[in-house]
């Protein structure tokens, strides 16, 4: 007896495109919109965070300096330039398909600690809204439901790579990671 759903198989190479149009779509604008909302003023505004970058990663820290970043540490410094780099290059690499599955994990470490920073460092473990919950009707929690989507989506990317059309396989074309196991050559 034939499998009927054997032809859908043939679409798996289709969904690292689809995943990496996805977060195309609807996460780089987000990230690449909170890079710029990092980033200081002038030529040096990559080397020169905004209060408000160090305010949205740093908040308990940025309450105790007195919203000065000034009286915060090199490590701050770091941390928030880093930050705002890795949202604006992550979700490059992830649309190019360049180094997709070390950049989407890359992206899903991103999501856990901006969750964690979320929850813990503005509070949003308080409102049990903020949080949500799995399995109760209402998929429009910042957390649990919204952030499950996004990383779903990268996982799909780690596990599979870019697909068809990424830069990965242009300039990998040969390595067995890239190409999915029924399309790599005979041995």
């Amino acid at each position: 007896m034939t499998d009927p759903t054997a032809p859908l198989a043939r679409l798996t190479p289709l969904l690292p495109l689809l995943a990496r149009f996805t977060f195309a779509a609807v996460l780089l604008p987000y990230f690449w919109a909170s890079a710029v909302t990092k980033m200081g003023s002038g030529i040096f505004g990559l080397l020169s965070p905004s209060v408000g970058a160090y305010a949205q990663i740093f908040p308990r820290a940025m309450e105790a300096a007195g919203y000065d970043p000034s009286n915060l540490g090199v490590f701050h410094w770091a941390v928030v330039v880093a930050g705002m780099w890795a949202e604006f290059i992550l979700p490059a690499l992830v649309v190019l398909g360049l180094l997709t599955r070390l950049s989407a994990l890359g992206m899903i470490g991103f999501i856990v600690v901006q969750s964690l920073t979320d929850l813990f460092g503005h509070g949003g473990i308080d409102h049990a809204g903020t949080l949500g919950a799995w399995f109760d009707k209402a998929p429009d929690a910042l957390i649990l439901d919204q952030r499950a989507f996004w990383i779903t989506t990268l996982a799909t990317l780690v596990v599979l790579g870019g697909g068809l059309l990424s830069a990965d396989r242009l300039l990998f074309r040969n390595a067995p990671s890239v190409r999915p196991a029924d399309l790599q050559p005979a041995r």
